[in-house]
């Protein structure tokens, strides 16, 4: 049977925590946290030299010191990824399908048509969501409408996903992005319920959401990285829609506000306690059950109209 070690901030030792650097492996945290593009930063590789009590500096394991992100960090990450690309290849492959663009506008038609297409059985809209396809709120966020949708929302899971899983563990993150894309659907329905919408955009920007918070927490400043992507992000959304493009903006914004709000729980609601001999999270399960029942909810109300 393994054990988890328990570690401890190199700054500050009475600290446990479950963040490291992604230069050199030290445990770091929340406070001596920088939370960069790339990875997180102690404060002797973000540049920033923050006036702390002077502290004895706790000796880090070879095995530490040599962790970088991408290596053996990030696993929930790299298996969605997975997920979603093994999912775009069987639908892009079926017969009469264009790989590079599955849902094109003949491929579009001919799956609206077909009730029974590898798309349209899982794609999110009212009508199917009212009769029983609640499977839909979740699904969706598997489908791509071509290899460009997918290869830009996979490198942005990457970018922003693994910094992230790597902040607040795999189980945490897991029910981050799940639950973000729950809420995403919800916003998707809100704003078009009529429209079939694929993407694991509404869960990516929940990630989003999440690190702003993040950001936040580290450096009580919410003008930092995150905050220039959400904006820079929804103002093209905002464009491209009005150029004629077809963006769930709604699917955006209701994945974001469930990011946020599932790491304001994670934040402030943290409280670990030992149930039959096992650790739980109750403050991070609440939370997800709140924002995932919330997003439900809303996602009936706005659907039984088109039972």
């Amino acid at each position: 049977m393994s054990t988890v070690e328990t570690r401890y901030c190199y700054r500050h030792p009475d600290r446990e925590t479950g963040l490291s650097c992604s230069e050199c492996g030290r445990p770091i945290c929340a406070d001596c946290a920088t939370f960069a593009p790339v990875g997180i930063r102690c404060p002797d590789h973000s540049g920033l030299r923050r006036t702390t009590r002077a502290v004895n500096r706790a000796p880090a394991p070879v095995a530490q010191a040599h962790r970088r992100l991408g290596a053996t960090d990030a696993l929930v990450t790299k298996i969605l990824i997975a997920i979603n690309a093994a999912v775009y290849v069987i639908g892009a492959t079926r017969p009469g399908t264009s790989f590079f663009d599955p849902l094109s506008p003949i491929g579009y038609a001919r799956a609206l048509r077909d009730p029974n297409s590898f798309y349209h059985r899982l794609w999110l809209d009212a009508p199917e969501v009212a009769h029983s396809g609640w499977y839909r709120l979740l699904s969706s966020a598997f489908l791509h409408a071509s290899i460009w949708h997918i290869g830009f929302n996979m490198v942005a899971l990457w970018l922003i996903g693994a910094p992230v899983e790597m902040y607040v563990g795999r189980a945490r993150y897991l029910g981050l992005y799940l639950v973000s894309g729950l809420a995403g659907a919800a916003g998707a329905l809100v704003a078009s319920p009529l429209v079939p919408t694929v993407g694991a955009s509404g869960a990516i920007f929940g990630v989003l959401g999440a690190m702003l918070i993040i950001e936040h927490r580290a450096t009580g400043r919410l003008a930092g990285t995150a905050m220039t992507l959400i904006v820079i992000n929804l103002v093209w959304n905002f464009v491209f829609n009005g150029l004629g493009g077809n963006i769930s903006i709604g699917g955006h914004i209701g994945g974001l506000i469930g990011g946020i709000l599932v790491m304001l729980a994670y934040t402030h609601w943290g409280s670990r306690r030992r149930v039959g001999g096992v650790t739980v999270d109750l403050g991070a399960i609440l939370g997800l059950v709140l924002v995932g029942v919330g997003s439900v909810a809303i996602a009936y109300f706005r659907v039984r109209g088109y039972a």
